[in-house]
């Protein structure tokens, strides 16, 4: 008796404190406390459940949140018939969905008409962005949320087969993370289509960026925790009629992209542009700059190094550049100036495609614009390719896309 009477106890203990089964959550769209029974799905989930969202239109007024780490979200499809936030009603600027933890799977669902930005993830490791589309339904509007897809500050981050249109700052943006794979996506009508900053580790990659102001950006800002963006690789990617003119808020960083940008890096380091298709952007294909503004980051390195640009298709380019000086430089060049535009900083920069390359010869990043003196530049006998690792996620997050 002795020994059941302090067995049956610890055997209750013992099966508290083990995890739960892992479960669905179903929830159903529609009705008036659509905010209200979602957000309680979110909340009561436990690593490894997924939630499950029926399909249907949710009219919400308020963002939703998730902190539990292993949780799947997943919907009925991305389309009208599928699984919809629809944020138009949204009564505070906050984002549509934010995450907060680790091993999460957002899946197979829409966001719509957020006031700020669709789905944030900050400090989420592991996280995947899978069959999703985020979108302002009206189009381009300054008053659109910044950004469509959004991790920040996070390890092992996958952005697989998303659709973004109408983001005001960048529609898939991926900012001071490590270990990142963009792929299979469409980001349309958006300022940035697609944006690396302040990053380290990146493959963009079988991507489509068209009319954007800028189709695929590469940055790296000063006063940021986490600064030295490099190792990024932007290839196989079709980089076409970025032509949206920019509807970013003034004072935004983005604010400052001409429009009719194919790839653009900036004051970024080891990057490679390669078997790309590029063509119809106004500006230039690729345009490789140093950061020129004013800043008080002793630390802050603003050259664009080790960039290495080749093996890319490349179209009609140049047509209608959209910086100060550009249509005289274009007149001179017989209508428009040559696929690649560098500002003449950096060190290592390297093009091997067989396209023309503008200089506008200002190696001193405190030069402004207009005491530029643009000529032809032959970049082809510098620093030979690099040969950057390809970037390999952890098994566990390729398999939930399989």
């Amino acid at each position: 008796m002795r020994f059941h009477s302090l067995a049956l106890p610890l055997v209750a203990v013992m099966l508290a404190a083990a995890p739960a089964q892992a479960k669905t959550i179903e929830v159903a769209a529609g009705g008036a406390d659509a905010n209200e029974k979602l957000q309680e799905a979110l909340i009561v989930a436990q690593p490894g459940d997924v939630v499950e969202l029926g399909a249907g239109t949710w009219q919400l007024t308020d963002g939703l949140s998730l902190d539990v780490a292993g949780v799947t979200i997943r919907g009925a499809g991305t389309d009208a018939n599928g699984s919809i936030l629809d944020f138009t009603g949204q009564q505070g600027a906050g984002e549509g969905l934010l995450v907060t933890s680790d091993d999460v799977l957002l899946t197979n669902f829409a966001v719509i008409n957020s006031k700020g930005d669709g789905i944030k993830s900050k400090g989420a490791d592991r996280i995947v962005y899978h069959q999703l589309r985020v979108e302002w339904t009206a189009g381009p509007k300054e008053t659109n949320g910044a950004y469509g897809i959004y991790p920040v500050e996070s390890s092992d981050v996958l952005i697989d087969s998303v659709f973004v249109r109408g983001a005001s700052d960048a529609g898939i943006y991926v900012g001071q993370s490590k270990n990142i794979v963009v792929r299979d996506s469409i980001a349309t009508e958006n300022v940035a289509g697609i944006e690396i900053e302040n990053s380290f580790d990146a493959d963009v990659h079988d991507n489509v960026a068209s009319k954007n102001t800028g189709g695929i950006l590469v940055f790296d800002l000063p006063s940021l925790p986490m600064q030295g963006g490099h190792n990024v690789r932007v290839f196989d990617n079709i980089i076409s009629d970025n032509s949206t003119p920019n509807f970013a808020p003034k004072g935004n960083i983005v604010a400052s992209v001409p429009t009719g940008t194919g790839v653009l890096v900036m004051a970024n380091r080891h990057v490679e542009i390669f078997d790309n298709v590029m063509e119809k952007n106004g500006t230039a294909n690729v345009m490789i700059v140093g950061y020129r503004y004013a800043h008080k980051d002793a630390k802050y390195q603003p050259l664009p190094r080790q960039i290495v640009v080749r093996d890319n298709t490349h179209g009609t380019a140049g047509f209608a550049p959209a910086f100060e000086g550009g249509a005289a430089i274009a007149a001179a060049f017989g209508g428009s100036i040559p696929p690649v535009l560098w500002d003449g900083a950096g060190e290592e920069v390297v093009v091997l495609d067989k396209v023309g390359v503008l200089s506008l010869n200002l190696p001193d990043v405190a030069t402004p614009r207009s005491e530029a003196k643009p000529s032809p530049a032959d970049l082809s006998k510098g620093t030979p390719p690099m040969a950057l690792p390809g970037i390999t996620l952890p098994e566990a997050m390729e398999a939930k896309v399989k």
